[in-house]
Formats: C-alpha cells, sequence, structure tokens
C-alpha cells in the first residue's frame, strides 16, 4: 500500500501550481506598479537626464544647440578648487551636525523613555522642530542671530559677555551657527527613532541587570547600546546622506556666504545652474554628489549584509 504525504496529495489537488504562481507575481507587479511609476517618472526620469546633461555644454540663454562635449565637464571640475572646497565644507557640516545630533537625541531619547509626568506634553514639544517646514526654521533662526535686536546677542548684552556681533556675516562664526541650526532642526527624527528603538528593548534584561547589581552606566552598555545599535546605525547614516544633501536651511540662512565659508555642494551647484546658467557643468557636480552618496550607501549595505546587526 502505497502512503501518499501531505505535500503530494497539496501538489495532486493544485495542477499547475507552477503557473498559479506565475499569475500571482504578475499580481504582485500589478499592485506595485502606481507605487513604481511615479518613482520612475519623478525620480528615476530626472536622474537619467541629469546624467546626460553632464555630458553636453547646456547653457541658458543659448541660442546654438546644445552639443554632446563627453567627460569635459568633470574634467574641469576635477581641477574646480571652488567645487572642492564647497565639498570639504559639506563633509564639515555633515558630520559636525551629524554627531552632536545624535548625541543629543541619544540623551533626549533616554529621557522621555523614563515614568516622568507629562511625558506626552515633553515627547510632544520635542517633536516641534520636525513639524517646521526648513523655509520657516532658517527665518526663525535669522531673527534669533540678528545683530541688532536678536534674542541671542540680547541676551548676551544682558550678561555683560559683550555687544554681540553678526553671526551669519563673520567668517569665523557663520558655519558654526549654521551647524547649531541643523542640529535643532533635525533632532527629532533621531529623537523619535532612538526613542523607539529603546522601547523595543525588554524590560526584563533591564529587570534581571539591575538584579544583578549592575547599574545605570553598566545597564546602558550591556542591554540598552546592543538592542539600540542597530537603529542607531541607520539613523546616524541616513542623517550623515541628509544633512550632505542640505540645501534649504542653509540657503534661507546665509545663501552660502559670507565669502563662501557655508557654500555647501548643493548650494554650488545650485548657483552654476540658475545663477550663472551652466547647465551642463552643474549637472556634473550633481553626479559627483550622487556617486559619493552611493558610494556610502553601499558601504552601509554590505556592511550590515555581512555582519548583520554587528556590522
Amino acid at each position: 500500500m502505497t502512503t501518499v504525504t501531505e505535500a503530494e496529495r497539496s501538489v495532486r489537488r493544485a495542477p499547475g501550481g507552477t503557473r498559479r504562481r506565475r499569475v500571482t507575481d504578475h499580481g504582485a507587479w500589478f499592485l506595485v506598479l502606481p507605487a513604481l511609476i511615479p518613482i520612475l517618472i519623478l525620480s528615476v526620469g530626472p536622474l537619467l537626464y541629469g546624467v546626460l546633461l553632464s555630458f553636453t555644454d547646456a547653457q541658458s540663454g543659448r541660442t546654438q544647440p546644445t552639443q554632446w562635449i563627453g567627460g569635459l565637464n568633470f574634467r574641469d571640475l576635477l581641477h574646480d578648487t571652488l567645487f572642492w572646497e564647497s565639498f570639504r565644507i559639506g563633509l564639515v557640516w555633515a558630520v559636525g551636525v551629524t554627531v552632536p545630533q545624535f548625541l543629543l537625541a541619544l540623551g533626549l531619547a533616554l529621557l522621555l523613555n523614563q515614568d516622568l509626568r507629562l511625558r506626552w506634553l515633553a515627547r510632544a514639544l520635542a517633536i516641534v522642530p520636525w513639524a517646521m517646514p526648513e523655509v520657516v526654521v532658517g527665518v526663525m533662526w535669522r531673527l534669533v542671530y540678528n545683530p541688532d535686536a536678536g534674542i541671542l546677542n540680547e541676551t548676551l548684552r544682558d550678561l555683560g559677555l559683550g555687544d554681540g556681533r553678526d553671526w551669519l556675516s563673520g567668517l569665523g562664526t557663520a558655519l558654526p551657527a549654521v551647524i547649531v541650526v541643523g542640529i535643532w532642526a533635525g533632532m527629532p527624527t533621531t529623537t523619535v527613532a532612538l526613542l523607539a528603538g529603546l522601547q523595543n528593548t525588554p524590560r526584563e534584561l533591564h529587570e534581571a541587570a539591575a538584579v544583578d547589581g549592575a547599574g545605570a552606566w553598566r545597564r546602558f552598555r550591556t542591554v540598552t547600546w546592543p538592542a539600540l545599535r542597530p537603529v542607531a546605525l541607520s539613523i546616524t547614516a541616513l542623517n550623515l546622506i541628509w544633512n550632505f544633501n542640505s540645501f534649504a536651511l542653509v540657503y534661507v540662512l546665509t545663501s552660502g556666504g559670507p565669502g563662501g565659508r557655508t557654500r555647501l555642494p548643493m548650494l554650488f551647484a545650485y548657483e552654476e545652474a540658475f545663477r550663472y546658467g551652466q547647465f551642463g557643468y552643474a549637472a556634473a557636480m550633481g553626479c559627483v554628489m550622487v556617486a559619493v552618496i552611493s558610494i556610502l550607501l553601499a558601504v552601509f549595505l554590505v556592511g550590515r549584509l555581512r555582519g548583520g546587526d554587528d556590522a
């Protein structure tokens, strides 16, 4: 007597299983299309057009047809000291915003994770900068930094710490002042991500560590941080990319000045395209920035895939 397994019965009851699976796959692609089409039109399409534009001499107000010039824009870009200076400023800005932002957001997330009175109000106030557009944030902080009637200079005068200064116009103070604004504006995103990671940490582990006599620092190092590390790595990588690509906030605050001290790569490309009309050259700058960001993403993803959460 032949014994028929349950798997064989299911196969016999469902003839043409491969065909059904293919139909299911086609149905899945059909469901994905509404979300995929806008991405292709609004993201992939402009990106490919920008790459093609970087190999041309496209300019605004030009009567002659645009010509294909190969890699001349990239060759000129390689020797453009102003662009590489803006690239250095962009790296300083990205790291200078991302690192303090993470440390402050981690402290705030640890505080908001405690059983405090009016914790709901504190959490609501912590995400206020997140709800404000970057243009509004820039205008607000311009008022704070105002050399004549800004609250910062008025406070310094009241404390007898000097007559104040023009923070956004000083060669040595413009970039630090803008970095402070970037930290304040981006903290809610990092705080919410870290707070979510903290709430996913089992309380039983903390209680067991406390019973074993572990102090607050040891519990953080052995229980909290290992569980929070994947979230911390992800949000730090994303923040680094977002900050390197910043435009609106710095543009409203300083427009890249004074003397190019806050001219980030995105601002430099914007000026080349819309102030000087060099669309092909600006597109080449964009391609370089996309390549750098792609390398950073590739390194991060490869590390995560090889090492998992311990990467």
